[in-house]
């Protein structure tokens, strides 16, 4: 399958990686004291989702830490090969996990993206293609405007035939997109929060902007499930784009104000916990401390927002939920990257399952490995993405299960894609449709009448 995908060392880049390091960085591609971090054991390749596919040294963190050190010291040209190193690499953070030299290396990637959209010129497709990406993603309004003739078609019963008539880079586009006839659920009712306690820890779910145009009913589930086990829920005035997208396509500048907007709205929600169904974006809020550190009027609140940072399921573990309802399925679980990699996120969405009366959980393999999705990765290399994704499909159907559940719209989009490409009986679902689903009601309903969990 995947192992014939041919991705070989460039011949030029061989005197590069031998070649030794100067005592100092000759070009500012990245904070250049990091890359001594990595002592080069090699323990992050096989965690490394595209060395799993290309078995090549510089498609791994380690070769792509050589080659920012040749970039830096000079001994490399920021060519055409070198920018394909780079960009192939998904940002999934699993060498982090691997690595027992505590290599920051996600922030080594996002510094040499940065580096490399500042001083490469890429190609005219390539430039028109994410002109489009970084101008439409970001803003939900825009979003859906580009999906009227989608949703048009899907409501005449011919986006079948779309699908079939377009071209074939087109059809995988196509292909992510869910459903777009449901409505997403009414939101909570005070009669919702009659039972919560006033001096109760409040959460406030960010509603996202790709999210909130094709899995809205994710959010609002997410919140009726907070509400259930007994926290007060808060929202926002105003959404903005977690700026993840921009962070990994070396766009920092406009990463950051996307960072203090919601950095500035998070602060007067006053929550005390804050929570996005997209364990992307939450990764991101985690790191706000961090992208936001100089600057002289938020750096503190940013540090805070960055603190107060959390997931659905460690939330709900943390109460101490106990499910009442019975729902007999056998169910597989995702570790979505960002919340396994990036938050650490593990046990606890697989603790919430299993509380679940009649829920049998089977372990797939390789459940951490990236499924492909990596933001907008499954639109920019749709190679990589389609044997990734192969090799989980392969991993969930071994598992025979009725579900896989997992923490991010994007894998769920991914993965629901392949499945239905390969025509599986398995549904793909976010932990917080499931949970809704368990306790009697169906995610997609359009009424917003799920019942507490």
């Amino acid at each position: 399958m995947a192992t014939t995908m041919k991705h070989e060392t460039p011949t030029s880049m061989a005197p590069a990686i031998a070649a030794a390091t100067p005592a100092h960085a000759l070009r500012p591609v990245v904070d250049y004291e990091l890359l001594f971090d990595c002592v080069h054991c090699g323990l992050c390749l096989e965690a490394c989702p595209t060395y799993v596919i290309t078995r090549a040294e510089v498609d791994s963190p380690r070769g792509r830490i050589y080659l920012m050190k040749s970039l830096a010291d000079g001994s490399l040209t920021l060519d055409a090969d070198a920018v394909r190193h780079l960009d192939l690499c998904l940002e999934c953070r699993g060498c982090e996990t691997a690595c027992p030299s505590g290599v920051h290396y996600g922030k080594l990637i996002e510094q040499s993206r940065v580096y490399v959209e500042r001083n490469y010129r890429r190609g005219l497709a390539e430039r028109l293609r994410n002109r489009v990406i970084n101008a439409i993603f970001p803003y939900p309004a825009r979003m859906r405007v580009l999906l009227a003739p989608v949703r048009l078609a899907e409501r005449a019963g011919l986006r079948p035939l779309m699908r079939r008539l377009a071209p074939s880079a087109m059809r995988d586009w196509l292909d992510l997109i869910p459903p777009l006839t449901p409505r997403k659920p009414a939101p909570h009712s005070p009669g919702d929060a009659a039972t919560v306690a006033a001096d109760a820890p409040s959460a406030v779910v960010h509603h996202g902007c790709v999210a909130q145009v094709l899995t809205d009913a994710e959010n609002w589930n997410t919140e009726r499930a907070l509400a259930a086990v007994g926290y007060r829920v808060a929202h926002l005035a105003r959404t903005q784009c977690c700026g993840a997208l921009d962070l990994h396509n070396g766009n920092l500048e406009r990463a950051r104000e996307f960072a203090r907007a919601n950095v500035r709205e998070f602060e007067q929600s006053g929550a005390d916990a804050i929570v996005s169904a997209a364990s992307g974006c939450a990764a991101v809020f985690a790191g706000y401390g961090e992208l936001l550190k100089d600057d002289r009027e938020l750096a503190a609140a940013a540090a805070r927002v960055a603190g107060r940072v959390s997931d659905l399921s460690s939330l709900m573990v943390a109460r101490g939920h106990r499910f009442t309802h019975e729902f007999r399925a056998t169910v597989t679980y995702h570790d979505s990257c960002h919340l396994a990699h990036g938050l650490g996120v593990r046990d606890a969405p697989r603790a919430i399952l299993r509380a679940i009366p009649g829920v049998n959980l089977i372990e797939m393999a390789e459940s951490d490995l990236c499924c492909g999705s990596a933001g907008s990765y499954n639109l920019t290399e749709p190679a990589m993405a389609r044997a990734l994704v192969g090799r989980k499909a392969g991993n969930i159907a071994a598992t025979g299960a009725d579900y896989v559940v997992l923490g991010n719209p994007g894998c769920e989009l991914q993965i629901a894609a392949e499945l239905r490409r390969r025509g599986a009986r398995t549904r793909v679902i976010h932990l917080a449709d499931f949970l809704a689903l368990a306790a009697g009601a169906n995610p997609s309903r359009t009424d917003g009448t799920a019942p507490a969990v």
